[in-house]
Formats: C-alpha cells, sequence, structure tokens
C-alpha cells in the first residue's frame, strides 16, 4: 500500500506498486481529470505536480510516489482561480480541452518559479501537444496568468463548478 499526499490529503493506495501514477490516480483515487494520452510520455496529457515539479504521470511508479505530495487538476484550485485556469478561459486558450489539465500543471508549475518567464521559456516548459492548436493563445494565457499572479492584472473568475 503506497502512501502520499494527494490534493493535500493523505492517501493510501492499494495498488501494485510498479502501477504508473496515472492509473493510481484514476483507479485508485478515482481523479479523472489526468488524462492519458500516449503512455509514454511525449503528449504531457498526464502531467501532474509532483513536490511541485511538474511531471508525466505515465512514467512515474506509484512506489516512487510513496510519501511525497502530488497535485492533480483537481487539486489545483477546487473554484478555478488559478491564474492560469482564469487566464486559460479568458484567453480562450481551451478547445476540446482533452490536453488543458497536463498544460494547466505545466504552467502552473513555471510561474511558480518564475512568475514573468519569456516566450521561449513558456514554450520549453510547456512542451505538452495539443491536437487543436492553441499554442499562440497559450503563450498569451501564460503570460497573463504571470501578470495575474504578478498583481499587475486582474480577471474575472473563472465560472464556478457545476451547471446552474
Amino acid at each position: 500500500m503506497a502512501r502520499l499526499t494527494v490534493n493535500d490529503r493523505p492517501v493510501a493506495i492499494d495498488m501494485d506498486s510498479r502501477t504508473p501514477l496515472l492509473w493510481a490516480l484514476r483507479d485508485g483515487a478515482n481523479l479523472t481529470g489526468t488524462k492519458y494520452g500516449c503512455g509514454n510520455g511525449d503528449c504531457g496529457a498526464c502531467t501532474v505536480l509532483v513536490d511541485g515539479v511538474a511531471l508525466r504521470s505515465c512514467l512515474i511508479t506509484l512506489s516512487e510516489c510513496e510519501g511525497r505530495v502530488v497535485t492533480t487538476i483537481e487539486g489545483l484550485s477546487r473554484d478555478r482561480s488559478h491564474p492560469v485556469q482564469q487566464a486559460m478561459v479568458a484567453e480562450q486558450a481551451i478547445q476540446c480541452g482533452f490536453c488543458t489539465p497536463g498544460i494547466v500543471l505545466s504552467a502552473a508549475a513555471l510561474l511558480a518559479r518564475n512568475a514573468a518567464p519569456s516566450e521561449s521559456e513558456i514554450r520549453e516548459a510547456i512542451p505538452n501537444l495539443c491536437r487543436c492548436g492553441v499554442y499562440p493563445r497559450l503563450v498569451r494565457a501564460v503570460e497573463r496568468a504571470g501578470r495575474i499572479a504578478r498583481r499587475e492584472e486582474t480577471i474575472s473568475a473563472a465560472p464556478a463548478p457545476g451547471i446552474p
């Protein structure tokens, strides 16, 4: 049984220790925001934060996460108030949404260590694949999220979760 912290909660997952974190999160913890894309770390759809670092959850095993802190898209901000989430909506940088959780977490990790990244730093830190091609809007969204994080700009909150 692996013990780790997921989205600020202690979790014990009773699965084979060689299970990729992706499947432990989806099947063991019922956190389905982390998406399966390619299974070999190329696409980034499965990106989560492990101890604050953006990692491909299909490439890290449950045993490698023992005692670590994992943040999924569900735990980044329950009310969608994180600057990256707000900016992605405001800049219309979301199309089909499949790649969005991984992109948002990659961007959040970047802004946590550099709140004013250059365009090249953004492109390097977020190599996630997007079949819809939101890349120009993605760069604008991350730049805007940086301004929000630096308190140079404000933005209306994204809509609350759920259907009214």
